[in-house]
């Protein structure tokens, strides 16, 4: 199989999680056209299988999680005439992008092992859980390129940071040290690189001893009210929320509680 075959996204799933890996590390896990198809087979078949509970996006190798859109692709599709995009990617392969994908109901883990730029911070700000090395980079640098942040950089940059911060950064591409997005409040966790992947394996322990119905309930209400005024999210009927509240988990929590015991979710 020649370079240009390989497949561009490693998928494992064991034990409820499902570990996304974009393998590209000799372009610093770039994304071209390619990456964004096999990813959209990939996060479907996250939400379509009852036995995964977790999902954990990852780059290959130590000096990147990705930097985002392969430019050198970019610009032989300029030279094709290819139109450029613009905020979305919708008609683009690959739609919708985890970046649009507001329904998936499983918890997304970023484990940002070095340099998350462009689309790739864009990535990470998709996902539910941010957990970096301490040489982690964040950055949108597209208006240095002539870009824009399309992929959703623009608008949870501006919802996840105070107005002015998130302004700084995106109109003048400044990156951002792992320990300020942590004291920004964007990522949960900032661990040296060899403990990188036992935090992410507590977070999933942590996560999977939560009942499955329960994660998808609070995933959905947060994100579906976030922008919602406070009475109309208290009113707002939640899919996700009525096969919680019907479910045998919830009768199992409590039962579990009274008989001092581990539960045993059922999901359903």
């Amino acid at each position: 199989m020649s370079a240009a075959e390989q497949p561009r996204v490693r998928y494992e799933k064991k034990d409820h999680v499902a570990r996304i890996t974009l393998d590209r590390p000799a372009v610093l896990n770039a994304m071209d056209l390619r990456t964004h198809e096999e990813l959209a087979t990939i996060w479907d078949d996250v939400e379509a299988d009852d036995q995964v509970r977790v999902a954990v996006l990852t780059g290959a190798g130590e000096r990147s999680f990705t930097v985002g859109q392969d430019l050198r692709e970019r610009a032989r599709l300029d030279r094709a005439g290819v139109p450029r995009s613009t905020f979305g990617s919708r008609g683009q392969p690959g739609w919708p992008r985890l970046t649009e994908r507001f329904e998936l109901s499983k918890p997304v883990i970023a484990r940002v092992n070095g340099y998350a730029l462009g689309g790739g911070f864009e990535l990470a700000l998709a996902c539910d859980l941010i957990v970096a090395a301490e040489h982690a980079v964040f950055a949108l640098p597209e208006a240095r390129l002539g870009l824009v942040p399309g992929a959703g950089g623009a608008f949870r940059l501006a919802r996840q940071l105070p107005l002015k911060i998130a302004m700084g950064h995106l109109l003048t591409g400044r990156r951002m040290s792992a320990q300020t997005a942590l004291r920004l409040g964007l990522v949960n966790q900032v661990v040296p690189l060899d403990d990188l992947d036992a935090c992410v394996d507590e977070w999933i322990d942590d996560l999977l001893r939560s009942a499955p119905l329960a994660v998808r309930a609070i995933k959905e209400a947060v994100m579906r009210s976030v922008d919602m005024p406070l009475e109309q999210a208290f009113s707002t009927p939640f899919e996700w929320e009525q096969r919680r509240r019907h479910s045998e988990d919830a009768v199992e929590g409590p039962r579990a509680f009274a008989e001092q015991r581990e539960p045993r979710w059922q999901g359903r």
